[in-house]
């Protein structure tokens, strides 16, 4: 405790909300802190003033020494009043929240023990290590989130009812829904969520303010950023800012908007019950709760052409407690979702580490039913990120083999889509290019460069 203390310099600190565009130029990064003019402590170490941002749109500065760990600045967050959070124990929040370290092609969950400030000094030649492509490492300044645990189980967050705290974690979703991590099945499902966050938002419906040209002019706002963009909205005759008709995606969020009780004294109108309604879709999503890691596949080969031109997919590979998903988030669409009940994985290093083109890779395999008879499909994904993946997938499977090494029930489901609670998803393999082998191990099957192993 006495060392806590020491590091947790609070002179000046403050609360304050950003602008959606916060991220460019801001000077509040922990990367600039290194090259400020150091101030010093009352012990005479060196002390640095750094922000750490919520996804509620607000974010916390404070001076700290530099050598301050995660748990240290984490306490600090905890201790804001007008958060709401001091009056439960730092068990409680640690086992929900954590500081995160991220960049526009990097996120990392810090461990109590890491050093932020020193961990930002280094940040470019972490990117370098475990991104394939970036046109300028340099500009890859971290900031520091304050954000949900990956650890965090959904069981664990149902039976949390702190408003203070679903707040925090509401906002976290949302931002996921329309950065297209959190895939639904269906437009109607990204309406049903833009509606219940408008109204959580805007408040009940006004037939004078909330238009549809209203919605059109704020479809970002409230719907995926692929519903957004000007090749859809050209062929829904919305690129010229056109309103657009029934068939529109804010068209179907308006009309789910009027539904919502007006009242808020209605039990299903209330802001509090809203959030909670909001968070109970997104925990039936697949790619709730997960940490999210770039990564390339290589796309089916049709035709000689296709092959020569062919190009890798890039993909988002999406780790939770509950599976391994594979997303492409520029359509919002999830490919592959694979339990760990169905679920067998390593970890390739490349064949030549001097390569830098040459990327280590997770192989995933998991069974299907092809003409009447169980296979097993095997799919490549080249990531620099894979020894990242294969430490938390590990970490996650054997907590999996701990619960459930005495029920037969997982095994029933292997050969079936996965099924949620709020609609089906069925694995698009059509996606992939895939080896398949037999019961017994024979490859039986191969596509584009498999072919040639």
């Amino acid at each position: 405790m006495e060392q806590q203390n020491d590091c947790s310099i609070q002179r000046g600190q403050q609360l304050r909300r950003y602008p959606n565009d916060y991220k460019e130029g801001h000077s509040s990064t922990l990367s600039k802190t290194m090259t400020s003019q150091p101030q010093y402590s009352n012990t005479g170490r060196p002390t640095v003033r750094i922000a750490v941002y919520l996804m509620t749109g607000v974010f916390l500065t404070m001076e700290v020494e530099q050598n301050a760990t995660a748990q240290q600045i984490f306490t600090i967050v905890q201790s804001e009043a007008e958060l709401g959070l001091s009056r439960f124990s730092s068990a409680t929040i640690t086992s929900i929240f954590a500081l995160w370290m991220c960049s526009s092609q990097l996120e990392v969950q810090l461990r109590p023990t890491h050093k932020p400030v020193e961990l930002a000094a280094k940040w470019n030649y972490l990117v370098n290590k475990y991104i394939s492509h970036t046109e300028d490492p340099d500009d890859e300044e971290p900031l520091l989130y304050f954000r949900r645990n990956i650890f965090l189980s959904k069981l664990e967050e149902e039976q949390i009812k702190d408003t203070k705290i679903l707040e925090l974690l509401y906002a976290e979703a949302k931002y996921n829904v329309l950065q297209g991590r959190y895939a639904c099945d269906g437009p109607s499902r990204y309406a049903s969520l833009g509606a219940l966050q408008a109204r959580i938002e805007l408040g009940p419906y006004n037939a004078q303010t909330h238009t549809l040209a209203f919605f059109h002019r704020h479809r970002g706002r409230f719907l995926p950023h692929h519903y957004a963009s000007p090749s859809l909205l050209l062929g829904l005759g919305l690129g010229l800012g056109l309103v657009g008709g029934k068939g529109a995606p804010e068209a179907h969020l308006l009309e789910q908007y009027k539904r919502i009780p007006s009242h808020n004294g209605s039990a299903n109108a209330n802001p509090k019950k809203l959030i909670r309604k909001y968070l109970e879709f997104c925990w039936n999503l697949p790619c709730y709760g997960a940490a999210f890691f770039q990564g390339q596949i290589e796309r089916p080969v049709r035709g000689l052409a296709s092959w020569i031109t062919n190009r890798d997919m890039q993909v988002l590979i999406a780790i939770n407690t509950s599976g391994v998903y594979i997303v492409d988030d520029m359509q919002c669409s999830l490919l592959l979702g694979l339990k760990y009940s169905e679920l067998s994985w390593e970890m390739a290093k490349p064949s030549d580490e001097n390569n830098p083109d040459c990327l280590p890779c997770l192989f995933l395999q998991f069974p299907v039913r092809e003409n009447g008879a169980r296979v097993y499909k095997i799919l490549q994904v080249f990531s620099r990120q894979a020894p990242m993946m294969d430490t938390l997938i590990s970490g996650f499977a054997e907590d999996y083999r701990r619960q459930f090494i005495n029920s037969d029930s997982s095994n029933d489901q292997l050969d079936h889509p996965l099924v949620f609670s709020n609609g089906s998803f069925t694995n698009k393999l059509s996606k992939f290019t895939l080896a398949t082998f037999d019961d017994e191990g024979r490859c039986i099957g191969q596509m584009g460069s498999w072919s040639f192993r």
